[in-house]
């Protein structure tokens, strides 16, 4: 399995994990495309100096890379990067979909266009960019060229494992965006284009820097796997992999537990009666997130974890 002379691009890959991940594809022989607008964790602004720069690192260390500071939200601007890659290397093979923004308030205080922009950056922005390389990609494939292909999305752990509270906007992007792997492997399959998901959790990056804890890594601990799974002979398709340090594990998505059943519909005290019945677990959100969080922030008590929280969000505590 191999980069070597495949095109690869990458969005978002300005700083933290994007920057990392198109570092390590260019020093395993992948020719990239660097895209970043340069804009600020909420989406701000723009710096076209930040793809220049990785450009810049790349070219420096031998390997090939051109920029690009399109916004993948922007369907137009979606197209024209694909159209880049295939300008600048003949072909595109591999869409890393690494974008994303932050607006983290509890949802009482999120405004509507703090809500739609982090949406449309991560959830939008994954969809743009892979509508236009699938369209590319079915045109070559109907041209008779038989190629691996492949799309690697991005979540976080916050939309699948860990929900964070003030983060309904990117929790609930990233979580869709695993949805879609999912739909998207099995829709691409007949033209040879695989897709995956990275989920990465306590990584450091700037969309982190806020959030205690000695155990974040740095964000070179998610490259090798996306390299991995951009591979040209890579068996995985439709998986959801989480990465957390040096650990990489296959999610399971959601599952079933516990069922009640009946002959005959049912009523709320029949319901009520079975569920005492089957004895059905609750687990509080609160323990779950002690669970996953808890370590990193040095609580092990829940109400602890729940006063932090509060406090973060700005409401009285009990």
């Amino acid at each position: 399995m191999s980069v070597a002379g495949r095109t690869v691009l990458v969005t978002g890959a300005g700083r933290g994990i994007g920057r990392a991940e198109a570092l390590h594809l260019a020093a395993a022989g992948a020719n990239v495309v660097v895209n970043d607008p340069g804009v600020e964790i909420d989406g701000r602004g723009g710096d076209a100096g930040v793809a220049d720069a990785v450009v810049a690192e790349i070219r420096a260390l031998g390997g090939r890379a051109v920029a690009d500071t399109g916004n993948v939200a922007d369907w137009e601007d979606a197209g024209r990067m694909v159209a880049r890659a295939v300008d600048e290397f003949g072909d595109l093979h591999v869409v890393v979909n690494n974008a994303a923004t932050e607006v983290n308030k509890g949802m009482e205080r999120l405004a509507e266009d703090e809500f739609d922009d982090v949406v449309a950056v991560k959830l939008k922005g994954t969809f743009a960019v892979s509508h236009h390389a699938a369209r590319h990609w079915r045109a070559r494939f109907e041209a008779g060229e038989r190629t691996d292909r492949a799309i690697v999305n991005t979540a976080s752990g916050s939309g699948l494992l860990n929900p964070l509270p003030t983060q309904s906007n990117y929790a609930a992007a990233n979580a869709a965006v695993a949805a879609m792997t999912t739909v998207h492997a099995l829709e691409l399959r007949r033209f040879g284009v695989r897709v995956n998901c990275v989920s990465p959790s306590m990584v450091r990056t700037r969309l982190t820097a806020g959030v205690p804890g000695e155990r974040m890594t740095g964000p070179d601990v998610v490259a090798p796997v996306v390299t991995y799974l951009a591979g040209d002979g890579c068996p995985l398709t439709g998986q959801v992999l989480s990465v957390r340090g040096t650990s990489v594990a296959v999610n399971r998505g959601w599952s079933l537990g516990p069922r009640v059943e009946s002959d005959e519909p049912w009523t709320v005290d029949a319901l009520a009666d079975a569920f005492d019945t089957v004895g059905v677990e609750v687990v509080d959100p609160f323990d779950a997130l002690t669970t996953a969080l808890g370590g990193a922030l040095g609580l092990s008590r829940r109400e602890d974890v729940e006063a932090v929280v509060n406090a973060q969000l700005d409401l009285p505590q009990n």
